[in-house]
């Protein structure tokens, strides 16, 4: 039977208002009439600082909300070591990237694939893009109505029902005010939702310093003692490891948060749209860089949330009369755990709207950005193909789109309750590192048509295909398999070494072939692409 276990009138009403304000900044921005490629490029007319602050909600997802306490919960801050990669792939996307896709003038960044290599890579290109984004964001969405319907429900082990209910919640609400305004409203509420993310977590640490019975320097000091199981302090912020099992090392940042930079920036769609609605390159570029800058602080706030609650949890010892009378069932529940039973009303409300917004923030970019591709990269181009004229000055096409592309990540979410399982989730566990299987071919295809003047069709398909076998071939369940038959030993390799390999192969791949063309900076005249 599904109830609000603590979910009251005062909460309930928290939630409702958030709804209200999303659905109301979606619908009053539509009221500004525009073209298909206003509808997803707002006219290049964002300014910076909510181009900035949507990247850092389209970042962040529920699988930070949760899974950054989680990681610090378990273990220590080194995950915060892969900003050091980030941080050097934001600038190659700033400044080498960036100026690319302006100057060619083009709704999507897979149209400058097609000025390199013709419209058959723009399509490939694409296609890869879509499937890739469907599956990961179809799980995300999955994933994220877990937590919600632990704090929506007080269920830890949610049914199918509260699931599917959970989903539709935060998916029709996304789509409700993506379709009414487009790229321009994805902006503006994902700006309002950062801004809710971070005053749930702030909240959270202000309550659980309040709730611990020592001062600042007395948490650093028990956080401090080498507890883990290596001897490291959970304050441990590098690792020097050089075991390529280890997830979190400097190498794997310096690598691994590198390409994964490049590819989450520079592409795929999802993250680059926004960057293409800025007034000019620059503010683009700047507006990176920021972004980049808040998601290291909000990061590191989720973390600090997760060794706050190791203490509370953990350390009964220091906790004395005031250590939490619920037991630690799920330490992946950690946090909405704590937010369910230890803030007050209204309190819970917000923290689920925090969960909400994170959920959200992700979800109507995605949307929005498959939309596009799928319009300007698939639909206008067969259109052209077949002879017929595609009517750009109308917005029915791209708001279809939307709608469309909505509904298959709400149905594939849907498809993964019932097929999840907690002991065998091997499906789910593709779907969320299926964007590794993508991101490998795209991002050798990227490097060789911005960095050299090599490569064509051909290879750009060699490519695509080479990353997603070579992705496939260091899967946890697969690489030690044949190592074990190759060397006589089962090795293992870290996930974050996946896209490096697959993107390093690519590039040889695509780089092989001779452009079949003379190569082509600009294939359209760039009207909205200004200079600050």
């Amino acid at each position: 039977m599904v109830i609000l276990a603590k979910f009251g009138a005062l909460d309930l009403g928290v939630v409702l208002a958030y709804f209200g304000l999303m659905i109301f900044i979606g619908h009053f921005v539509s009221r500004r009439k525009t073209d298909a490629e206003g509808y997803f490029l707002a006219q290049r007319s964002m300014p910076g600082w909510a181009v900035a602050l949507s990247t850092v909600a389209t970042a962040l997802s529920v699988a930070t909300f949760t899974g950054g306490p989680q990681i610090s919960f378990n273990g220590d801050l080194t995950y915060l070591s892969l900003n050091l990669g980030g941080f050097l792939a934001v600038f190659v996307v700033a400044f080498v990237f960036i100026p690319r896709f302006y100057r060619a003038g083009t709704v999507t960044i897979y149209g400058y694939i097609d000025q390199r290599f013709g419209e058959t890579s723009r399509i490939a290109v694409s296609c890869m893009f879509l499937i890739g984004r469907l599956l990961a964001s179809g799980a995300r969405l999955f994933f994220a109505a877990i937590p919600v319907c632990l704090l929506l429900f007080g269920s830890y082990d949610p049914t199918k029902k509260q699931l599917i209910l959970a989903i539709l919640i935060i998916g029709a609400v996304g789509i409700s005010y993506t379709v009414a305004g487009g790229i321009r409203a994805v902006i503006w509420t994902d700006s309002m939702q950062i801004c809710i993310v971070m005053g749930a977590v702030l909240l959270s640490i202000f309550l659980l310093l309040h709730k611990i019975p020592l001062g600042i320097g007395g948490i650093v000091d028990v956080l401090r003692q080498p507890t883990l199981a290596d001897g490291a302090s959970k304050l441990r912020m590098l690792d020097f490891s050089t075991n390529p099992s280890h997830p979190f090392t400097l190498w794997t940042a310096l690598i691994g948060g590198t390409c994964m930079g490049l590819a989450s920036y520079g592409v795929d769609h999802d993250m680059a749209q926004r960057m293409l609605t800025a007034k000019s390159p620059l503010r683009a570029s700047m507006s990176l860089i920021a972004a980049q800058c808040l998601s290291v602080c909000v990061v590191a706030l989720f973390l600090i949330v997760g060794l706050l609650l190791y203490i509370f949890y953990k350390r009964p010892d220091i906790m004395g009369a005031a250590a939490p009378t619920d037991p630690l069932l799920d330490s992946k529940q950690v946090y909405p755990q704590f937010l369910l039973n230890h803030l007050s009303p209204g309190l819970v409300g917000l923290a689920m709207a925090g969960m909400f917004a994170a959920a959200q923030g992700s979800l109507d970019s995605a949307i929005n950005a498959m939309a596009s591709s799928a319009v300007s990269d698939l639909y206008w181009p067969i259109m052209r193909r077949k002879g017929r004229e595609v009517d750009r000055s109308s917005s029915s096409s791209p708001r279809l789109a939307v709608l469309g592309m909505g509904l298959l990540l709400i149905l594939f979410a849907i498809w993964s309750v019932f097929r999840y399982d907690s002991k065998k989730d091997t499906i789910l566990q593709f779907a969320l590192g299926v964007m590794a299987f993508a991101y490998s071919g795209m991002l050798g295809v990227f490097l060789t048509a911005l960095l050299t003047k090599r490569g064509n069709g051909a290879t750009v398909i060699g490519a695509l295909a080479v990353g997603v076998v070579t992705t496939a071939l260091l899967q946890k369940n697969i690489y030690p398999v044949w190592t074990q038959l190759l060397t006589g030993k089962p090795h293992e390799l870290a996930e974050f070494w996946w896209l490096p390999i697959g993107a390093l192969l690519s590039f040889v791949v695509c780089v092989a072939g001779r452009p079949r063309r003379p190569l082509v900076e600009s294939a359209f005249p760039v009207i909205l692409a200004r200079q600050s």
